[in-house]
């Protein structure tokens, strides 16, 4: 019997590959022709509606009697409350406590429901027995989101009815997973320095008594120490990204996959394959990356016209990527604000300062106002900052690895994917099946041997 080395026949398949035809035919006029909606999206560039929902809303556009797009200043809705009344009246540093009970349960708790809940999601905190060292410190990995991903479908062993899709076990188990995040996140991140860097192998259990932003803080800081401020900022950001709609690609993801029927820990691990893409959750990666590129050219001090030079050969594709995208501009909703990274921009300044980090955050912003004014220049559509453009200069402020940006991303979105999957449960549960159309042609078999 015939073996093959193991990659030896890679130019076999690389011939086969580039032999087909059957991955560049179909025409772009045909989605016009069959009125398929490319991407889910119409023409206007605006989503395709797949469903209803009441826990949260994205704001970014209106349309007139025609249909025609109007650009209005954006806006997000946590059942039905603005996401900048969340952020402004938090108490203390459990915004995020706050909001994932809002999500889940639809209304704000009062005093004793919500210091219950804390009690609740506090005394989920830890890992299962054994989970730490079988799971995370023997097995680390090179990309923390495909650990987080694997952790989530190891959970399911742990689970003494992980098959179980009654919407109130979905809801148990979400809970869990929703506590759980935080430990797991900053684990991986942990084995993954002491295999992979060879440093001091550093592990704090989560405090009780700590909020989620707390304990994240100070499971990776070798002495775990943070101000209040610095916790209140990473509230901040989880708070914000808590939800994002249901047409979000991992919350949809999460929903398609729910409605097949399957365990909760299947959904979630697709739902973080999905934020991990560069389209969607890792476009903070490649913010913090540009950024980085451009500081290598010119420092914060530079002048609007050395700026404005960086971001003409980013567009005319001659810098960083030669994508020809400034990253961190534009949303697929958004057309004139992202209320979420107004936010962070008025907070990081304050820490900002209290860091002396000042002149870093004026360069940010001198950024943000020459981007979006040369883009203007371009299309005459106005282009928003997004929340990526902000997020990873306040990891940076906080000192958090950019390792970590995304599955923080995940963290905190955990909540919003637990939430969207129970509604579908709840008021729809049919398995999701869209159609395509059919656009080759039919063939005769030919018998192999007359090929």
């Amino acid at each position: 019997m015939r073996t093959r080395t193991t990659g030896n026949d890679d130019h076999i398949l690389a011939r086969f590959y580039g032999k087909s035809s059957h991955f560049t035919d179909i025409p772009g006029t045909l989605y016009h022709d069959y009125n398929v909606k490319k991407g889910l999206r119409n023409e206007d560039g605006t989503g395709v509606r797949i469903g209803l929902t009441r826990i949260s809303d994205v704001l970014g556009y209106s349309a007139d009697e025609e249909g025609n797009v109007i650009p209005v200043e954006g806006e997000l809705l946590y059942r039905g409350y603005s996401i900048r009344d969340m952020v402004r009246n938090r108490k203390g540093n459990f915004g995020y406590e706050e909001v994932c009970f809002l999500l889940l349960f639809g209304y704000l708790p009062s005093p004793a429901e919500f210091e219950d809940f804390k009690s609740c999601l506090s005394s989920r905190y830890d890992l299962p027995g054994g989970f730490l060292v079988s799971e995370l410190l023997r097995d680390p990995g090179k990309n923390l989101m495909n650990q987080l991903q694997t952790a989530t479908l190891k959970l399911y062993n742990y689970d003494g009815n992980p098959e179980d899709s009654d919407t109130y076990e979905t809801f148990r188990k979400g809970f869990n997973l929703i506590a759980k995040f935080p430990s797991i996140g900053c684990y991986a991140y942990q084995a993954m320095q002491h295999f992979y860097n060879h440093n001091s192998l550093v592990i704090h259990y989560p405090k009780k008594e700590y909020s989620i932003a707390e304990n994240i803080l100070y499971m990776l800081r070798e002495d775990g120490k943070f101000t209040e401020r610095e916790a209140n900022l990473l509230d901040a950001v989880l708070v914000i990204h808590a939800d994002h709609g249901g047409g979000n690609n991992s919350t949809f993801t999460n929903v398609v996959i729910g409605s097949t029927g399957t365990d909760l820990y299947s959904a979630i691990s697709g739902s973080i394959g999905s934020l991990k893409g560069p389209k969607h959750g890792g476009a903070n990666i490649n913010v913090a990356h540009m950024m980085s590129e451009v500081l290598e050219c010119i420092d914060y001090s530079a002048t609007d016209d050395e700026i404005r030079e960086i971001v003409r050969r980013i567009l005319n594709k001659d810098f960083f990527d030669r994508s020809g995208l400034v990253y961190g501009f534009g949303h697929a909703v958004y057309t004139i604000s992202d209320p979420r990274a107004e936010i962070l921009r008025s907070l990081s300044e304050t820490l900002a300062a209290e860091k002396n980090c000042s002149e870093q955050f004026h360069f940010y912003h001198r950024f943000e106002d020459i981007v979006r004014e040369m883009i203007h220049e371009k299309t005459k559509k106005p282009v928003p900052v997004n929340v990526d453009f902000y997020s990873g200069f306040v990891y940076k402020l906080l000192g958090i690895p950019d390792e970590l940006y995304t599955p923080l991303f995940a963290i905190a979105r955990v909540v919003g994917w637990v939430a969207h999957n129970i509604e579908n449960k709840l008021y729809d549960g049919r398995i999701m099946r869209p159609a395509t159309k059919y656009v080759g042609e039919a063939q005769d078999f030919v018998t192999m041997e007359n090929r």
